[in-house]
């Protein structure tokens, strides 16, 4: 009798758990129907998306490239410019190719439809906020989808051709070829790009922690060494072994979270200018 009694306050209050569940349920489906649509979409276009967008890093014809050697013949410093890949591609396994074909459509599938997907997550997560914290994310979808979208292209086009071009080029004896196998390929890259996409959200983390109060400008600024670390360390795991890709990923991560610094001091100031308006009328509620 009072676990249906407490059922019905809830249901008088609002949805019930089931029914959380039952929209989470179509928020899902929802998501997971447009990622299949589009990674269907990007299988049926396979020239494009694998011969163009996915082998793009691979061809000295890459815009990537061809921007450097420009800048090469500018600036008049031969090193920049890459005009050679000595490196070849092969599938040493007979489902090689139809596996790869597939998880590289998938990926190109979800990072096309994250914005719809995280459009959906939060359509589901900002009806429980509070209007305050309702105001305070409004352009979240907006934000996080731009973040993720740079990430992503930076590491497509910047993280991804620069670590390619040194492990083409890097050779512990001039008899050893670099001849690759299309999964290491393929998992090289969608690992830089994802994990690219996924380290740009370092602002929005932190807005939402100070949000909540775990941490402050102040925090932040005291641990900023002790962050330079471990952004170094993290860039360093998903990065090839070289310098110049670990400082390409840690930089712009580093420029992030000094902007994460300047988000949660802006937090502060707006809640410090509140609560001295919010005492101002205490007190002059008081005096009256």
């Amino acid at each position: 009798m009072a676990l249906d009694q407490n059922q019905d306050e809830e249901e008088e209050g609002g949805m019930s758990f089931l029914d959380h569940l039952e929209a989470l349920r179509f928020h899902i489906l929802r998501s997971v129907a447009a990622i299949l649509i589009l990674s269907v979409a990007a299988f049926m276009a396979k020239d494009i998306v694998f011969g163009m967008i996915i082998l793009g890093p691979s061809k000295v014809d890459f815009f990537t490239y061809r921007i450097l050697c420009e800048l090469s013949n500018y600036l008049g410093v031969s090193a920049l410019c890459i005009d050679e890949l000595p490196f070849t591609i092969q599938s040493r396994q007979m489902t090689g190719q139809f596996t790869m074909h597939m998880t590289s459509s998938f990926v190109v599938g979800f990072i096309v439809a994250f914005p719809y997907v995280f459009w959906e997550i939060w359509r589901f997560i900002s009806p429980g906020l509070y209007d305050k914290e309702a105001n305070a994310a409004r352009g979240a979808v907006l934000f996080v989808s731009f973040l993720f979208l740079t990430g992503a292209a930076f590491g497509y086009f910047i993280l991804s051709p620069l670590s390619i071009n040194f492990l083409a080029n890097y050779q512990l004896d001039p008899t050893i070829l670099n001849e690759f196998d299309i999964t290491s390929y393929v998992t090289t890259l969608t690992m830089l790009v994802l994990a690219s996409a996924i380290m740009f959200q370092l602002p929005v983390v932190i807005y939402f922690l100070s949000m909540s109060g775990l941490v402050t400008s102040r925090m932040l600024k005291d641990y900023r060494r002790h962050s330079i670390v471990v952004i170094l360390i993290v860039s360093a795991i998903i990065t090839p072994p070289d310098v110049i890709s670990q400082l390409l990923i840690a930089m712009p991560i580093l420029v992030l979270y000094e902007v994460g610094i300047g988000i949660a001091k802006r937090l502060e100031k707006k809640r410090a200018i509140k609560k001295a308006l919010e005492d101002a009328e205490e007190a002059a509620a008081t005096n009256d």
